[in-house]
């Protein structure tokens, strides 16, 4: 508190007190008290508050000449950018900048540009339009998706011209996205959406392990053919979880399964974290896949913590089959030593409104991958999606979709256990000598010739999903209404260049699956199918185990026809408990020799052909194919039927032109190729 001290003092007069002796004693103080008839205590309360005045105003003035100091220079930087501003010239050419006028005109004429491009795509779209007799969707609705086969199938040059790429974030460098198309400008993910991932997949994360370490009564085990399934009510006790669509058509699929693989933990797991590697090991389930954006890299060395936002496409047996699409969130995480878990699951991203929902979504799915002391790894596989898919399935599949066996656990940990098998082979420089003919005398000649077939394969499966399909009413004959038909400019490194017309229908057998496969195998029935034998025999030049059942291999055929004496046949056949799959593709001799020598066989133009058998999914249908070593049907395959899916491929034209009569061309050829196979295997009498 302030005070005068007497009468006739003055500030100045205490000033001169208080610096005299700013910490009196208590002598001192009641002298001061006598002469001004003050209390001892309120002189001390008095020269307390003198110093507390004086600390704060010497405080002050500090403060204030370091903010002056800070303002003078923030100043000078200003003018100095100023000035540097004044004086910026054009990266690119280096000239003066654009003032606003130039920039005004420069905007103006990419408006027109813009416009004229427009007009242009609207003409060579009424154009086409008239040529495949359907309307061509307007131009917002061709922007690319990942994954979409309308870039591969019936893709003028104004598609590019028009459209372009989108922009991406340059921080991004040059990661997985440089070489993909989204639907939207990606920008990265804000600290916001970041911080919501990792409780997603934290979250993801401990649902998945209860999933897997818990059996009965979340798990209900299928009596007729052993598989598991979710209890819906033990899981929705344990995981409060709200329906993902509105629809009463929407329906949730779930699934487990275990198998031994033959490959070490880590090498699992760095296929699964890297998009490539991924769609390598599930060749004939992913046809594409992506890394947006790794989040967190995780441990070095095990990866224990890995997070990366994914895009991921899903196709298989038939275009008749819709795919799947899921933008989802891949976490690793060791939990013991030895042993680590992989979640997947969907987040909702990206948040552009103008992006066609997904009718799929993927609840916290994954494997766990338990380390053995052989090298070789015990995987628990768990699938649980919700979709709303069946009215985009034709009936023809919707008993094997909606049996949960189409896109289940099953056929996850089935693939990786073949494919993983099948590099074992191709890595052993043990096998038998005499399985290859005596055409392939090196290691490595074996394991270029089965890199060509494992390419065969993807690419074959890569065509399957045919959603841009043209339709040809004028073509339309007895049985032919399910062929679908479709046109692509092939640019793709591997594949020959040039109009590439895809065909592919799916048809219902009353056969077990094993006897289908064994027909297509089967070299001497090779001429009721194949129409580049031109109804000739064909003779099995080298032959290449690529697993443990005797109808897993890689061969070289030699078709005789006398007017192709320079081509070959490179065919993948494979059967596992799921189905099986023959796939082929002309191959002319100088290639052969190249991947026999032991080259790099990634160069060689290969166009795959092939056909696709599985079971209907039909309750009382248990035809799966025996791993074993036993060539003979499986127990159960007398009963039910297969579906067999026919895709033919083939280059028509060099030029970028598309030709109605090679179209007419190949569906009458994959016509008569199904009512040849139907008449051998006398199922002619079918709707």
């Amino acid at each position: 508190m302030d005070f005068v001290m007497g009468s006739g003092g003055n500030s100045g007069d205490e000033q001169e007190v208080f610096q005299g002796c700013p910490h009196p004693d208590d002598n001192q103080r009641r002298q001061l008290g006598r002469e001004l008839g003050l209390d001892p205590k309120q002189i001390k309360f008095w020269f307390q508050n003198k110093r507390t005045q004086t600390k704060v105003a010497q405080n002050e003035k500090a403060d204030n000449s370091v903010l002056r100091a800070e303002n003078e220079r923030i100043q000078a930087e200003n003018s100095a950018i100023r000035d540097a501003l004044k004086n910026v010239i054009c990266p690119s050419c280096g000239g003066p900048p654009c003032g606003e006028e130039e920039r005004q005109l420069c905007l103006q004429n990419l408006h027109l540009d813009n416009a004229r491009l427009k007009e242009e795509h609207e003409k060579l779209s009424n154009l086409l339009a008239k040529f495949i007799g359907k309307p061509i969707p307007h131009i917002d609705a061709l922007m690319p998706i990942p994954g979409s086969t309308f870039g591969a199938s019936l893709q003028p040059n104004f598609q590019n011209q028009a459209m372009g790429r989108a922009n991406l974030d340059p921080d991004l460098g040059s990661g997985p996205l440089d070489n993909i198309s989204l639907p939207f400008q990606f920008k990265g993910i804000t600290d916001v959406e970041k911080t919501i991932m990792v409780e997603t997949a934290t979250n993801g994360m401990d649902e998945l392990i209860r999933l897997l370490r818990i059996d009965e009564p979340l798990w209900n085990k299928c009596l007729t053919d052993g598989t598991y399934v979710i209890n819906r009510d033990s899981y929705e006790k344990i995981c409060i979880r709200a329906s993902h669509f509105n629809s009463s058509s929407a329906r949730f699929e779930s699934s487990k399964d275990s198998r031994i693989v033959n490959m070490n933990a880590m090498q699992l797991i760095d296929n699964f974290l890297d998009s490539d590697k991924w769609v390598d090991i599930f060749p004939t389930i992913v046809t594409e896949a992506r890394t947006i954006q790794v989040l967190e890299e995780g441990i070095p060395g095990n990866r224990s913590g890995c997070l990366q936002l994914m895009y991921e496409q899903m196709h298989i047996l038939s275009p008749l089959v819709a795919p799947r699409e899921y933008y989802f969130l891949r976490h690793c995480q060791q939990i013991e030593q030895g042993l680590w878990v992989m979640v997947d699951v969907s987040c909702d991203w990206p948040p552009q409104e103008n992006i066609s929902p997904s009718r799929c979504w993927r609840l916290p799915s994954g494997c766990m991958i338990q380390e053995m002391p052989n090298g070789c790894s015990n995987v628990t596989w768990v699938e649980h999606v919700e979709v709303d898919d069946k009215s985009q399935t034709h009936r023809l599949y919707r008993d094997l979709m909606c049996s949960s066996s189409a896109y289940g656990a099953e056929r996850w940990v089935v693939t990786l256990q073949r494919i993983c098998e099948r590099l074992s082979f191709s890595m052993d420089e043990t096998l038998p000598t005499h399985e290859l003919g005596g055409v392939i005398n090196s290691p490595e000649g074996r394991k270029s010739i089965m890199k060509l077939g494992h390419r065969m394969v993807k690419n074959f499966c890569g065509i399957l999903n045919m959603s841009s399909k043209l339709d040809f009413p004028q073509l339309s004959e007895v049985n032919n209404s399910g062929v679908r038909v479709a046109v692509r400019q092939n640019i793709q490194e591997g594949q020959p260049s040039g109009t590439v017309v895809s065909a592919a229908t799916s048809l219902w057998l009353p056969l077990p699956t094993q006897n289908i496969f064994n027909f297509f195998k089967d070299p001497k029935m090779r001429v009721h199918w194949d129409t580049l034998s031109n109804g000739n025999p064909a003779n099995e030049i080298a032959h290449i185990s690529n697993g443990a059942h005797p109808g897993n291999y890689t061969s070289i055929i030699r078709p005789f026809v006398p007017t192709e004496n320079n081509m070959l046949m490179l065919q993948e056949s494979y059967i596992d408990v799921l189905g099986s799959m023959i796939v082929y593709a002309p191959i002319d001799i100088p290639s052969v020799n190249l991947a026999i020598s032991g080259k790099d066989s990634s160069d060689i133009a290969i166009l795959p052909s092939g056909f696709i058998i599985s079971g209907d999914g039909r309750p009382d249908n248990n035809n799966g194919a025996s791993t074993s070593s036993n060539s003979g049907s499986p127990a159960g395959s007398s009963a039910g039927g297969s579906l067999l899916t026919v895709a033919l491929q083939i280059l028509v034209s060099s030029s970028k032109e598309v030709n109605v009569e090679s179209v007419a061309t190949v569906n009458t050829l994959i016509s008569s190729t199904v009512q040849r196979i139907k008449a051998t295997l006398n199922c002619c009498n079918l709707d």
